[in-house]
């Protein structure tokens, strides 16, 4: 069924009304008509929807039903990736999308051989949440993911201070694996979930070159969780993805 988002003052009462590029992918791309059926998202609810009405700028749906999205993890994970060459981090947040990420934040490290151009900052963004909410649909998300504007290293080290766990992906000594880090706070995590609150973890990956001894140093003075990743070395653009599906299989299926 195909899926849309929207902001609150799109729902009056049991109508709920698409504008913009939503009405126009409804009406031109997807060719629907009055009577077929959608799925509306907007807040972490998902209604169900039968179309009304199409004026040409606007289709009207009349809700069905409602119910929490069931798609969204228990927990909020927020990717810190840093800025990989080419589109990889394109994929990155894609494949970040599919497997429950809520934001990624890009970031510059002293080892990136992109860097951040900030007359193109705003145009990249864009698109980047673009990547996001196209993914979001696709995979029947909930919600759609933040993707912010690039940071510095020490920005991104400041803002993952505040959650409950930050996995800082290192592939140098004084490491531990992912499975004891994540099954040393599974009953922490189980515990805050059962009182209603969602565990916000952090993901810190670097790019193509890794971090440099000296940001791993700074990451592990914090108190970050300094973990590896496996034997094998990953490609930044595996990276995510892999730490992703251990927190799925840890903490959802």
């Amino acid at each position: 069924m195909p899926r849309f988002f929207v902001q609150p003052s799109a729902i009056s009462g049991d109508t709920v009304t698409l504008t913009g590029d939503n009405a126009r992918h409804a009406a031109y791309s997807l060719r629907l008509a009055v009577g077929d059926h959608v799925t509306v998202c907007c807040d972490r609810v998902a209604y169900e929807c039968k179309l009304v009405a199409f004026d040409g700028e606007t289709v009207a749906g009349r809700i069905q039903s409602s119910a929490p999205a069931d798609t969204e993890p228990p927990y909020v994970a927020h990717l810190y990736q840093a800025l990989p060459k080419g589109d990889k981090l394109d994929t990155v947040i894609q494949k970040a999308v599919e497997c429950g990420v809520s934001s990624v934040t890009p970031f510059e490290s002293s080892r990136c051989i992109v860097r951040c151009k900030p007359e193109a900052e705003a145009r990249k963004t864009e698109r980047r949440a673009r990547i996001a909410e196209e993914a979001a649909k696709q995979c029947g998300r909930g919600i759609i993911p933040t993707v912010y504007p690039t940071v510095s290293f020490a920005s991104a080290m400041d803002s993952v201070a505040s959650c409950d766990l930050v996995l800082f992906c290192y592939e140098g000594e004084n490491t531990r694996s992912l499975k004891a880090i994540l099954t040393e706070n599974a009953t922490r995590f189980s515990n805050t979930i059962a009182e209603g609150r969602a565990p916000e973890i952090a993901i810190v990956v670097g790019s193509e070159g890794g971090f440099s001894p000296d940001e791993a140093a700074e990451a592990a003075a914090r108190g970050y969780a300094m973990t590896n990743l496996g034997r094998r070395i990953l490609r930044t653009e595996t990276a995510a993805g892999v730490v992703l599906s251990c927190l799925i299989y840890e903490l959802e299926l």
